[in-house]
């Protein structure tokens, strides 16, 4: 294209942790600009925000719905492409289903929504328009964990036996959402979070993983959810026993309670001839573990990897590539994919690889599949997906 996409922001002003990530990775291949903003539901934060930004002020907007009406109402070649919703999770359905139906392609954070049934209608939305969404499941866009699905994908494990993943933090050990924590308040409120706290947060990260790496589905689960804190509302630690399809098992563990884990993101996968193992905290590594041959280590910006794994390289051999780049990847695949249908031209199938509204419902699906089995004296739940 010869000008850049023009984005809007919904939520993520002054103060917010993940609306300054998606505007640097948004922005860090040049592709896509912060054009507007209804940043925050307080006008007073939502200008100075804007401000801060050095939006024009025609385009500081005090409500989503006041956006979205002024934005599609300006000529074609003015108004925002797209809108980045990073707002809570109670927040995300109307602002994405006004969108859509305004024309205006939708990336949204993770989980989707508040209730598998909002994902659904969501998923409705979308297939109705045939607008783009983008999911931020930030992982997926490591290259080494898009090398590890190549690998699975082209048969070299052999059929997946086993798949263990965890994801744990300890940085909810205490009872921080009364402490003045806001990013605590939120995630732990039923309300604005949703049925589930750890699962719902990071658990749905790491389902997302296991699912994306080995191309498997879930089909059933055995969960025990706890809330360790005392006076907590959701749930703070817990496990899940996984069935897949083609008879794989699996084991996730996700848990914010773990004092003194950061954020321990791990995945392990096992076929018949060998298995794979990537860790977010090091996340430039792959290990590859054969039946029969001596372990490879593999490296992001090294010879011999696929594609994908290419291009969501940015950066020679040996120099770190961390979690905004994997953000920015998500972004730049999204754009490419955009900018082609924008321009009448086919994306190439790498742009195409970025999580959608479908693993959205996905992960609404887990959510509720394990809430339920939790709560359930069945030992196995038929996944609601």
């Amino acid at each position: 294209m010869n000008r850049k996409l023009r984005m809007g922001m919904i939520g993520g002003g002054k103060g917010a942790f993940i609306g300054a990530i998606h505007r640097m990775a948004a922005t860090m291949d040049g592709a896509i600009e912060l054009v507007c903003g209804a940043l925050s539901t307080h006008p007073d934060k939502a200008q100075e925000s804007g401000r801060a930004l050095f939006l024009p002020q025609a385009r500081i907007y005090n409500s989503y719905q006041e956006m979205l009406e002024q934005e599609s109402a300006l000529p074609a070649e003015e108004r925002m492409d797209f809108v980045s919703i990073v707002t809570p999770n109670s927040a995300h359905l109307d602002p994405a289903l006004q969108a859509l139906d305004r024309g205006f392609h939708v990336v949204i954070e993770k989980p989707m929504t508040l209730t598998l049934h909002e994902a659904r209608l969501l998923q409705q939305k979308v297939e109705e328009t045939g607008l783009l969404l983008l999911l931020t499941h930030t992982y997926a866009g490591y290259p080494m964990v898009k090398q590890a699905r190549q690998m699975v994908q082209a048969g070299e494990l052999g059929k997946i036996r086993k798949v263990l993943v965890e994801y744990t933090q300890g940085w909810l050990s205490r009872l921080s959402e009364k402490e003045g924590n806001a990013q605590a308040a939120w995630r732990t409120d039923p309300q604005r979070s949703g049925k589930s706290g750890c699962m719902g947060d990071i658990g749905t990260h790491a389902t997302h993983l296991a699912e994306y790496i080995t191309g498997l589905r879930i089909e059933q689960v055995c969960a025990q959810l706890h809330t360790v804190v005392e006076g907590r509302a959701l749930d703070d630690d817990g496990h899940v026993l996984l069935r897949f399809t083609e008879g794989a098992t699996g084991v996730l563990t996700a848990s914010q309670v773990m004092a003194g884990e950061e954020n321990g993101l791990k995945i392990r996968v096992y076929g018949e001839l060998g298995g794979l193992e990537w860790a977010q905290q090091e996340p430039n590594t792959l290990l590859v573990k054969w039946l029969d041959q001596p372990m490879q280590v593999l490296r992001t910006g090294t010879g011999g990897l696929s594609t994908y794994a290419q291009h969501n390289t940015r950066t020679p051999g040996g120099h770190p590539e961390g979690y905004i780049e994997a953000f920015a990847n998500l972004y730049r695949n999204f754009a490419l994919t955009l900018s082609a249908r924008l321009e009448g031209r086919t994306p190439p199938p790498e742009a195409l690889d970025f999580p959608s509204v479908q693993d959205g419902v996905r992960g609404m699906a887990f959510i509720e599949t394990v809430v339920a089995s939790s709560a359930s004296d069945q030992k196995w739940t038929p996944f609601l997906a």
